[in-house]
């Protein structure tokens, strides 16, 4: 008796202190505000704890302030809202809406095309795209949040609608109306039978919303369709009251992948841009979510039924959609691991980083890092021309004393920007914290922003040796301390354990006649690491290691998608080394010097693409074969020793080098 009446006084004791609580509820509108209230109401009546509130707002961003001035307590969000309250201030998920039970808390973002349009996610630059709408998570922020993350889409100063303008050639992206890039952005809106509302985000433009860019592009006015993963089964094979959808079939479209190959439209599990999170009730880091979701869930037992007084789940009856809750929802589930990290998903956390870049946050120069009086002015000169053709952020050239005195000012915020080799960008990743922002290309043919350490041998019977017999013979070097030439090689062979240096002395001074340019390649062949040889040409099968381009690297925190932006921008002017814009990006001739701010073999920068560490840039051969070099521990005076006895090595080229020779 004693411990059922011990339970019954904290049940009461419990109701006694939700009584006295309250959750109050942030509204953004009158009619969400009037659904709020009479949800109050409703919850009071069949005496739910705690009481609800309703205090209303003017935006979702306005709320989100409120919350955090704990002038109110929650709102339901969608996921780019989520991602910068949790981001900027800190508010956590804790109950999330469920829309299928297929997808549970989720729906996929996916690329839908007509199966005869020869397209993939890697060629849609100027092709005709159609949009939900304007800043929809689905039409919108996702795909072109992933086109930019992805380096497939460049953006110059923050502008992203430039940006997509210039990328498509021609869209419907309802709501777009009133954007400078109308034009473009608006060029396929049809509006309704009479030609009222174009490009209007309503139901006045045909195109608007899910089914009205599915029905883009099955009227042929567009060749992409940016949509939630059930609009082509909702809108085909006989489904579809409209006319325009009565005879379309599912199997006459297919879904764009994010690795370049196209599926079948019901495999949008695997071929999305990104899995999208429901919306969810997000709180302050302090409030209870438990107690939060013990109130709608006795809400959502009592208020979901046809036959209930108030309906939570819709919004029908005060003219509006998506009233507090989307009108989609079926349940409300609790969030286990309640950050929004977890809740939103790596997937559409990348597409989120691409698409927010804030004009405001943009600095107005990128000061750049110099190390020499000609790259100082070949750089004067690159601020100049951009300058004068209107690319921002403007350019400031910073003098420092050396790559590492480049590395410690950009940690220290006062210089931003500099392109750096292998061994550098792992220094300045791996000491002081930098990241890639933009890569370099050597070859059209190669678009894994690298180059391969290959060991070069005749075609002789007499050669007949491995890479694991190489004691004695005599080697050939493009230059001491090159990656290609001497770091990989070396580091190679001493983490291997053929090289074990003494007295921390690795030098092996080295055989310098000139390289014989008459010699065909045929009479050479390649060191494999597995003791086979092969051809010069297999050289991607067959190499010592994968050595990545120079890279540009920046803080942590700074934008990377703002100065590839630039940089790409500057290139379609400035990278042709026959442009007539009076500066060559890649050519130091004039300046009488070599490699000035980038290699003069550099035809293209490019994005970094999901490389966004130094680690993930360098690949793990390279850093391997790098750790190999410097993983021997040397003291000044050991260093000061004069070298030891020559320690013959193989012959390293550059990829780049065998493709000129084939």
């Amino acid at each position: 008796m004693r411990g059922r009446s011990v339970a019954l006084w904290l049940l009461l004791a419990l109701h006694t202190v939700l009584s006295r609580m309250e959750v109050r509820w942030c509204t953004t509108s009158d009619p969400e505000q009037q659904k709020c209230n009479d949800m109050s109401k409703a919850f009071q009546e069949a005496g739910i704890q705690p009481s609800l509130l309703c205090v209303q707002g003017i935006s979702a961003d306005h709320c989100v302030q409120l919350i955090t001035a704990q002038e109110a307590d929650a709102i339901t969000l969608d996921g780019g809202a989520i991602y910068e309250a949790g981001k900027e201030y800190g508010l956590k998920p804790v109950v999330g809406e469920v829309y299928d039970q297929d997808v549970g808390t989720s729906y996929y973002a996916v690329a839908v095309v007509r199966r005869n349009f020869n397209v993939t996610i890697n060629t849609l630059k100027g092709v005709k795209s159609c949009h939900t709408g304007i800043n929809r998570t689905v039409g919108w922020n996702v795909p072109v949040g992933y086109l930019v993350e992805s380096g497939r889409l460049s953006v110059m100063g923050c502008d992203v609608l430039k940006a997509v303008s210039d990328y498509f050639g021609g869209s419907c992206v309802p709501g777009a109306g009133e954007t400078s890039y109308s034009e473009s952005l608006c060029r396929l809106c049809r509006g309704d039978s009479s030609g009222e509302g174009v490009c209007d985000k309503s139901p006045l433009e045909r195109y608007y919303d899910y089914s009205g860019a599915f029905r883009c592009l099955a009227e042929e006015a567009g060749d992409v369709a940016f949509v939630k993963h059930s609009t082509v089964l909702e809108n085909t094979d006989g489904k579809t009251l409209p006319s325009w959808g009565q005879t379309l079939l599912s199997k006459d479209f297919e879904l764009l992948c994010r690795d370049g190959s196209r599926a079948d439209v019901t495999e949008w599990r695997r071929c999305h841009l990104a899995r999208v999170p429901a919306h969810a009730v997000v709180v302050r880091a302090d409030t209870d979510g438990g107690l939060i979701f013990r109130l709608l869930n006795e809400g959502q037992r009592l208020f979901t039924h046809e036959a209930s007084s108030f309906q939570m789940f819709s919004s029908e009856a005060y003219g509006q959609k998506n009233l507090l809750f989307k009108d989609s929802t079926t349940e409300l589930v609790p969030i286990a691991t309640q950050t929004y990290e977890a809740w939103l998903g790596r997937e559409y956390l990348h597409a989120m980083k691409g698409l927010l870049c804030d004009p405001n946050r943009m600095p107005h120069y990128l000061r750049w890092c110099v190390l020499s009086t000609p790259e100082i002015q070949k750089c004067g000169d690159m601020a100049v021309a951009f300058s004068r053709q209107r690319l921002k952020p403007e350019i400031q050239c910073v003098s420092a004393q050396s790559p590492q005195h480049c590395m410690e000012q950009i940690q220290a915020g006062n210089i931003d920007a500099v392109t750096l080799r292998g061994e550098d960008v792992y220094t300045s990743g791996k000491v002081y914290g930098l990241v890639p922002a933009a890569g370099e290309l050597y070859a059209e043919e190669d678009r894994s922003s690298s180059y391969f350490v290959v060991a070069v041998v005749k075609r002789d019977s007499s050669y007949a040796f491995t890479l694991d017999e190489l004691r004695g013979k005599r080697s050939c070097h493009t230059g001491f301390g090159s990656p290609a030439g001497w770091d990989v090689p070396v580091g190679a062979l001493i983490q291997r354990g053929f090289i074990r240096p003494e007295h921390c002395d690795i030098l092996t001074g080295h055989n310098t006649e000139p390289w014989a340019a008459e010699l065909k390649w045929q009479e050479y062949e390649l060191l494999c690491p597995n003791g086979a040889r092969a051809e010069v040409n297999q050289f991607e099968a067959c190499n010592l290691a994968q050595i990545p381009s120079h890279a540009v690297m920046v803080r942590p925190e700074t934008n990377i998608f703002t100065v590839f932006g630039l940089l790409d921008k500057a290139q379609d002017l400035f990278g042709d080394d026959h442009n007539m814009n009076g500066f060559k990006m890649f050519d130091s001739s004039k300046y009488h010097g070599q490699d000035l701010l980038f290699k003069d073999a550099t035809i293209r920068t490019v994005p970094v693409g999901e490389k966004t560490t130094y680690l993930d840039w360098l690949g793990p051969d390279y850093v391997a074969a790098l750790e190999g070099m410097l993983s021997q521990q040397c003291s000044g005076t050991a260093a000061a020793q004069p070298p030891g006895p020559l320690l013959p090595l193989l012959l390293p080229l550059a990829a780049g080098l065998l493709r000129r020779a084939l």
